[in-house]
């Protein structure tokens, strides 16, 4: 199959290029690409490429066994593989399965001080504390987080262009709206996207085969491999919460308030024995948590409560898989998206704030219905919330919040939907599709006149 072109390869030739570059480590779930990726531009790009895999090679992980000098380690792969090669300035070395050899991690700092070797590892990180390996090698390498493929690389997939790419922002930042064929056939694309996910297989198998035949079938199969990932590194005594919690997510993404409760779980549990649960999946790259802000104020982080969140599948095609089999057939002949509590609508914006360089989800709940939201941002100086309709009902929070002079840090909203572009004076409206593009449109919002003008 035709390789995929992927964001990190734009990374990765920008790393290359940086003369002052340390060791890389890219993490991130399983099978979303990083090998795949990494082996493509070691081939492009350098004379030698030694790759060495820490769980499908177990003798490497006791390459470390002396110590951390290059030369020793050089000297023991050496020993296993006499005829690589090692050309100082023009060879990579490619640690794959990183959770598997933390020792590996400590050794970067000697391979940056040493300068000669360029260094990558990927791992998934699943049941290794990541913290540790900062510690390790903090100031002596940087990291990737990868993820599966966005709706941008998507497009890139079915074979549209950057240009074209870039007019769909171009009508965002000059809020011109799209004609009725771009709506319709981008809203189609879209749910492609959603329906499938960005799992790399699923993908090129669903643009070689121009249908979804064969897909579900990858997907399932995705879903039960995590669950095998769960019970061979979780702690003995953290397997079957951690399961508990990864196979509750539909269950509460179905209820209104999308919470996740522990006492639904299993009986008896108390939400702080599971906050390790969360912090492990959502380490591993697995799930996407939001937090329940406590007041509707800047700024973000540290105005929230840790006990109160909820947690999205980091992938949107796989929640949709771990539904049952007659909502699928729901889903993928008659498009019905809308039902499920809209679930599938956040998961799906959770996911694309993610990936566009969201570090972190907020929400807001308060007793009173008229005033929740789905999501937070913000931008310089406002706080922005952002609702996501799954149908094309009224706006109350939303309108609510704006106009409320209780919440001084916001000054205008957005809203998702299947709605084209717009401004009301008081917030945005975009399709979904264009979510992607929405932290790029915050930051240079301020240059346009039009936006400018109007917000």
């Amino acid at each position: 199959m035709e390789l995929l072109k992927r964001k990190v390869d734009a990374f990765l030739a920008e790393w290359k290029r940086n003369p002052e570059r340390k060791p890389l480590i890219i993490k991130g779930a399983r099978q979303i690409g990083k090998t795949v990726s990494i082996r493509a531009f070691g081939a492009k790009n350098y004379e030698s490429v030694l790759e060495m895999n820490f769980v499908l090679q177990k003798k490497f992980r006791a390459i470390f066994d002396e110590g951390y000098e290059v030369d020793t380690i050089i000297k023991n792969i050496s020993l296993l593989e006499p005829s690589w090669k090692f050309v100082p300035h023009k060879t990579l070395l490619f640690f794959d399965e990183l959770q598997k050899c933390p020792a590996c991690a400590t050794s970067l700092k000697s391979f940056c001080e040493d300068g000669r070797y360029d260094v990558i590892c990927s791992g998934f990180l699943m049941g290794i504390y990541y913290e540790e390996i900062e510690s390790n090698a903090v100031g002596f390498k940087d990291d990737y987080d990868m993820y599966s493929m966005d709706f941008e690389e998507f497009l890139w997939a079915k074979g549209y262009s950057p240009s074209q790419i870039e007019d769909l922002y171009s009508h965002m930042l000059s809020l011109k709206p799209f004609s009725k064929l771009e709506m319709e056939t981008l809203t189609g694309i879209f749910r492609e996207h959603m329906t499938l996910g960005g799992m790399p297989e699923v993908v090129q198998t669903f643009v070689k085969n121009g249908h979804f035949g064969g897909t579900l079938e990858l997907q399932r199969q995705l879903i039960k491999d995590y669950r095998e990932d769960i019970t061979k590194y979780a702690k003995q005594t953290d397997k079957a919460k951690i399961l508990a919690v990864y196979d509750h997510i539909p269950t509460f993404l179905a209820k209104e308030n999308k919470k996740f409760q522990v006492t639904k779980v299993a009986k008896g549990a108390r939400n702080r024995d599971y906050i390790g649960c969360i912090d492990w999946l959502k380490e591993a790259g697995v799930i996407n948590v939001s937090y329940c802000l406590g007041n509707v104020e800047l700024p973000l982080k540290g105005n929230y409560d840790p006990t109160n969140y909820r947690v999205f599948y980091h992938d949107t095609g796989l929640l949709i898989a771990s539904l049952d089999d007659e909502a699928q057939e729901d889903l993928r002949a008659n498009k019905n998206f809308g039902t499920y509590k809209g679930a599938i609508y956040e998961n799906i914006v959770s996911e694309m704030l993610i990936k566009s360089g969201y570090g972190h989800l907020y929400f807001y709940k308060h007793d009173n219905p008229t005033l929740e939201m789905d999501f937070f941002v913000r931008d310089a100086d406002s706080l922005i919330p952002v609702e996501v309709k799954s149908g094309d009902g009224a706006t109350p929070s939303l309108n609510n919040l704006i106009d409320s002079k209780s919440y001084p840090d916001v000054r205008y909203g957005i809203k998702l939907g299947y709605k084209n572009i717009g401004w009301n004076g008081k917030f945005y409206t975009f399709p979904y599709f264009l979510t992607f593009l929405m932290k790029r449109f915050l930051r240079e919002k301020i240059n346009s006149p039009v936006v400018h003008h109007m917000a």
